[in-house]
Parts: structure tokens; C-alpha cells; sequence
């Protein structure tokens, strides 16, 4: 049954930081992100509980927006010791590889370490982490219609292949199989 509504698209996200403004000003540097909104209160407005926080909003482009909370009250902030590292991140996309690798020489500029170009068979991509250990990823579109058609018909069938054997599916090994001329 479908739910009597339509989600139009995100809103935010929204991840913890070590130092709002140490944050914002990184997104602005780093990714060119523009600081938009700051909420503050003592009290959670959806729980009532006393938990003094700064709410900060940057822009992303295209309607996309990345929030985070300052929280100097709560025990310093980490992550999932369960969870490897390169599992949790938040993607952004460039518009093409001239972007990415732009960006790339500008990021390690900053002295950050970043790992990549990696390809994705339908996209490249480059990471690295924020200030906050955060997992950033910049990825470019470079698959085809043919190729989008591809993993779309075969997703079902390899979720139901993992969901029975917990093996990674081979229907889009091509995916994994970089060819010279992309290298």
C-alpha cells in the first residue's frame, strides 16, 4: 500500500560536529558551500530535554542542504566502532571529470589527504574526511543510458540474490571492470 503522500525531496541532513564554526568555514573553503541559517536553544524543541545546541545550515547547490549540531554538553562525538570508516559518508556530485580532478588539486591544496579518482564503472569518484571525521565523497556521472537501464532492471534480482545468500551478486560485474581508455 502507498503512503497517502509524496515526498518532494530532502530537506537536510543532519550530522553532529566537534565546532559549528570551524565547520562552516571549512564547507565554505573547502567545498564552496554557502552558511545559510543558525538555530540555538537551550531545549530540544521536539523533546522538551535541556540540551543547549547550534543548529548550522549550509547550501549545497540545487536545492540541497547539509545541517549540523554543535552539542558541548554531550560526551565528545564518535563513530560506530562496528561500522568500517569508509562506510558512512555524504556524497556530492561534480558535473564532470575536468570538476572532480579540479577539485581534487584544490582539496589537497588545503593539506587534506585525498583518496582517488576510484571508478564506479558508471561514475569516479574522490574522498576524504571533514573536520569532524565525517567521510566526504565528490563523485562525476559518467555511465551511460544503456548502462543506468542495466542496473536498474538488474537491482531487484540482486537484492533478492543478497537477501538469500549474503554473497555480493555478479548481474553488474561490468560495473567493476575498468577499461584502459578510463584509466
Amino acid at each position: 500500500m502507498a503512503p497517502p503522500f509524496r515526498i518532494s525531496r530532502i530537506h537536510h541532513a543532519a550530522y553532529r560536529c566537534r565546532d559549528a564554526k570551524e565547520t562552516v568555514e571549512w564547507y565554505q573553503r573547502v567545498l564552496g558551500m554557502t552558511y545559510t541559517t543558525a538555530f540555538a536553544e537551550d531545549h530540544v524543541p521536539s523533546t522538551g530535554a535541556y540540551d543547549p545546541y547550534m543548529h548550522v545550515f549550509l547550501d549545497c547547490g540545487g536545492g540541497n542542504v547539509l545541517a549540523f549540531f554543535e552539542l558541548p554538553n554531550q560526551p565528545e562525538m564518535g563513530r560506530d566502532p562496528h561500522t568500517p570508516a569508509w562506510v558512512q559518508h555524504i556524497a556530492f556530485e561534480v558535473p564532470d571529470m575536468d570538476a572532480l580532478l579540479a577539485a581534487r588539486a584544490h582539496i589537497e591544496a588545503q593539506g587534506i589527504e585525498v583518496l582517488g579518482p576510484t571508478w564506479h564503472g558508471i561514475f569516479r569518484s574522490i574522498y576524504f574526511f571533514d573536520p569532524n571525521g565525517h567521510r566526504i565523497e565528490l563523485a562525476c556521472n559518467i555511465g551511460t543510458e544503456a548502462q543506468y537501464a542495466e542496473l536498474a532492471r538488474v537491482a531487484p534480482l540482486m537484492l533478492e540474490e543478497w537477501s538469500r545468500t549474503k554473497r555480493a551478486p555478479r548481474h553488474a560485474d561490468w560495473l567493476h571492470k575498468e577499461k584502459e581508455d578510463d584509466v
